[in-house]
């Protein structure tokens, strides 16, 4: 029961929160509130479901694809700053959102990544990726600025990963997660 709990422990802790702002807004706000609170969570569940499902279905047929420690010479502990690099390229070329993007980071810790590329992959997706630059930023603020911040941002990656390197925290990835 403990390990169950353990496993869940975050849908655990959300659903006690849910709970709880449930009452809370019953009490405050009445039951008309709490039904409105429903309908837009089912109507954002429904929204997100489709790229969620997707993003599993594509980390779980690249976990089939690329094997068990296929990218510890690329991306492994001892890549050095050369994992680093491909890490944060790799961030950057990634589109999508987080639907996409955590899937691949399963897919690459499974297949060798330590936690400095991941943290470089993650750190550039999200301050860098192309998707937002080409999508967002150049038509909102214009190619001048979107230059300046990628040129800013591009280094991030990089010292992000060399520092959790260096960090004394220890994480391993997930195992199978069908257990």
């Amino acid at each position: 029961m403990l390990a169950l709990a353990r496993r869940h422990s975050t849908l655990l802790g959300l659903s006690v929160i849910t709970v709880v702002a449930a009452v809370l807004v019953f009490v405050l706000k009445g039951q008309g509130a709490v039904e409105h609170a429903w309908g837009a969570s089912i109507d954002l569940i429904l929204g997100i479901l489709p790229s969620m499902l997707a993003g599993m279905l594509m980390a779980g047929s690249l976990r089939q694809l690329v094997p068990t420690g296929a990218l510890a010479k690329w991306m492994g502990a001892e890549s050095g700053w050369k994992g680093l690099v491909i890490a944060s390229a790799v961030g950057i070329a990634t589109p999508g959102g987080p639907m996409a993007a955590f899937p691949m980071v399963l897919v690459l810790s499974g297949a060798g990544a330590d936690i400095g590329c991941v943290i470089a992959f993650i750190v550039s997706w999200g301050l860098n990726g192309f998707n937002r630059i080409l999508v967002w930023e150049v038509p909102l603020l214009g190619p001048d600025f979107a230059l300046l911040r990628f040129i800013s941002g591009l280094p991030m990656g990089f010292i992000a990963g060399w520092l959790s390197r260096r960090m004394p925290v220890k994480w391993a990835p997930p195992g199978d997660l069908s257990a």
